[in-house]
């Protein structure tokens, strides 16, 4: 009885930790992740040193900056979850939910970009990254928070179960 008893137990386990695969946010972080990393490898060129760069610390530093994106796709599901009053808006997104999703990664990355650029002066762009009034916010990171996000959603709405 014991040994069927522990058995089960494993099951339910295991069965419990496979559940976090269905939630919408397990779909948003690996896609997002996916989707980011290889653009952060695309934009390399647009900052000054990264052509030049140790390719181990390339590496590094684009996951970092991919994690962080990341962080700006939870931020903004769960703010415009909040906002719809529900974690499912994703599936049939009404325009101002979209919007509310994509103006949240906007803001945060001209926001940060301003910080890193501007202020801190963590890193800078090279001549080959056109900028965007009024913060001389680069382009790269400005259209990367339009199409990778509206991606994920698609990728989203294709992979989450309905019963998530």
């Amino acid at each position: 009885m014991r040994r069927e008893e522990s058995m089960h137990s494993h099951i339910t386990h295991w069965k419990d930790n496979f559940e976090m695969t269905r939630l919408p946010e397990f779909s948003l972080i690996i896609f997002s992740f996916l989707l980011h990393f290889v653009w952060e490898f695309w934009q390399a060129p647009t900052y000054a040193g990264m052509a030049e760069m140790n390719h181990w610390d390339g590496i590094k530093l684009c996951t970092s900056a991919t994690f962080g994106d990341v962080g700006f796709a939870l931020t903004a599901f769960w703010i415009t979850s909040a906002a719809a009053r529900t974690r499912q808006w994703f599936r049939r997104p009404a325009a101002w939910q979209t919007v509310l999703f994509l103006g949240i990664g906007i803001a945060l990355t001209v926001g940060f970009e301003y910080y890193y650029t501007g202020v801190s002066l963590r890193w800078t762009y090279s001549e080959l990254m056109p900028l965007v009034p009024p913060f001389q916010t680069g382009l790269s990171p400005l259209l990367q928070w339009i199409f990778i996000p509206l991606a994920v959603l698609w990728f989203m709405r294709r992979q989450t179960p309905e019963s998530a």
